[in-house]
């Protein structure tokens, strides 16, 4: 059976902070249709899981300010992330499934063709991270790379901490102890979340964080290149 990779990227690096379109990074999209059509193109089954980033973080600060529950944040934050993969899907073009699945059943038919699928959110309550973890645990996949604003786990936030030192191997339960230190609302998520975090470690994912400012990234780290942190069960 041909090797499966999941590939989540975080919504923030679809964006940038002085760009055109809206602050949308054109360019950055267009690597990253080039570095996954290089993957397909190499035999792998793709499914790629693209987070809300920027704009879902700005609506979500609006939907406070009247009063919105956590769920209906989460809900808005799902269609932002959908939006951010139909995105990809154009910049993709006829290898890319036409449309986000919104639901398991709509992966499982996804799944029939030989296309690369993309898709955001899933269900309030579960962050991008999560679907992704889902993702790879029902498609069986060989790897879940986690494409980030950073090149891997630190022991404290690095853009906080100029002293977080990165760490290269960890294994589940101590992902666990750096994740539980922080909580999570919606729009906010941290690196990875606790749920995601027992979703790949219950079915023993290799998954690897990497910086995906880079989209070269995924392609070095789909290749088995030390890169980034890899969390797997020693």
């Amino acid at each position: 059976m041909d090797k499966s990779v999941v590939v989540k990227i975080g919504g923030s690096l679809i964006f940038t902070e002085n760009g055109e379109n809206g602050d949308i990074n054109v360019d950055r999209i267009h690597q990253y249709a080039k570095v996954l059509s290089t993957l397909k193109d190499d035999g792998l089954n793709l499914c790629v899981v693209v987070g809300g980033g920027k704009a879902a973080r700005d609506y979500i600060k609006v939907l406070h300010k009247f009063n919105a529950t956590e769920a209906q944040s989460d809900l808005m934050g799902i269609r932002i992330s959908r939006i951010n993969a139909l995105l990809l899907i154009a910049a993709l073009g006829k290898i890319a499934y036409p449309c986000p699945p919104r639901e398991i059943p709509e992966l499982a038919k996804a799944l029939t063709t030989d296309k690369i699928i993309v898709m955001g959110g899933l269900q309030p309550g579960q962050s991008t991270n999560a679907v992704a973890a889902v993702v790879a645990e029902y498609t069986r996949s060989d790897m879940l790379i986690n494409a980030t604003s950073v090149d891997g786990v630190y022991t404290d936030d690095p853009k906080k901490d100029p002293t977080a030192k990165k760490i290269d191997e960890l294994d589940y339960d101590e992902f666990q102890e750096l994740i539980i230190k922080k909580g999570s609302r919606a729009g906010e998520y941290p690196l990875f979340d606790l749920v995601a975090l027992k979703i790949v470690s219950r079915s023993s994912i290799l998954t690897k964080i990497i910086n995906g400012s880079d989209p070269d990234n995924i392609l070095r780290a789909a290749k088995g290149e030390e890169i980034g942190t890899t969390v797997r069960r020693r």
